[in-house]
């Protein structure tokens, strides 16, 4: 999956992201570890806009990303805020760092896009050897009640000026797997031009999860409801897990 085409309208899909609010989230769960600077690694930083946004509140980041059209996207974000963000064509599970890390993030459901448990295993194992002792590791995923029930296999349309997206879904009842296809339509000079891009999300047992990171020489610290420190319930849609390294 190389998400070029998912990279070039992926800012305007997400723009009720809110990066700024949810950098502010990410940065007091770091310091629950007493973390509030040092180096950053920013997992799957698609367009860099959480690069950006903890770059500006003075986390040295390196961004790294599977996706040549995410990263390009990322460089002229990072160039047009004036921020110094180290950028690297590597795979989450993949990641071959020149030093340490002092912390990491992951956000919007980016582990959820890892083929399998033993990719999930390798990315916390990989983030592990490169994080310092002592250091934060924070990342949320969909779960299993998002997958069932809000993404489901319902279709959603998005009407945009720039942009008329059909996102379709497929939910897999036997492994909790959603398969989504979107497909993009841009008008220029009176044609419509048509590009697709098609992946899969997998929902993972959040206790596996956590022996996961267990296993990786993580201590976790908590397990979330999406931007907030309470407890994740039964209805929680996106978890978010904090983790310590030992």
């Amino acid at each position: 999956m190389s998400y070029d085409n998912f990279s070039r309208f992926y800012d305007l899909l997400t723009d009720n992201v809110e990066y700024k609010k949810r950098a502010d989230y990410f940065c007091r769960l770091l310091s629950l570890c007493g973390i509030k600077d040092g180096i950053l690694l920013d997992l799957a930083c698609g367009t860099g806009s959480i690069s950006v946004e903890m770059a500006k509140k003075g986390f040295d980041v390196i961004g790294v990303d599977s996706s040549i059209g995410m990263l390009n996207a990322a460089r002229q974000k990072a160039f047009e805020s004036g921020e110094q963000i180290l950028l690297l064509n590597q795979s989450m599970d993949d990641i071959d760092l020149f030093g340490t890390v002092d912390c990491a993030v992951c956000v919007l459901d980016s582990i959820n896009h890892l083929a399998d448990a033993e990719q999930v295993k390798r990315t916390f194992a990989k983030v592990s050897l490169f994080m310092n002792p002592g250091g934060a590791f924070a990342f949320d995923v969909n779960t299993l009640y998002k997958h069932k029930n809000v993404l489901a296999d319902n279709a959603f349309v998005y009407d945009l000026e720039e942009l008329y997206c059909v996102w379709q879904n497929n939910f897999n009842e036997a492994d909790g797997s959603v398969d989504i296809s979107l497909d993009f339509f841009e008008e220029e000079d009176g044609a419509y031009y048509r590009s697709s891009e098609s992946f899969t999300e997998k929902a993972y047992d959040l206790a596996d999860i956590k022996l996961w990171l267990e296993e990786a020489g993580f201590e976790v610290i908590g397990i979330y409801d999406d931007m907030t420190t309470e407890n994740v319930r039964s209805e929680t849609e996106r978890a978010v897990f904090l983790a310590k390294k030992k």
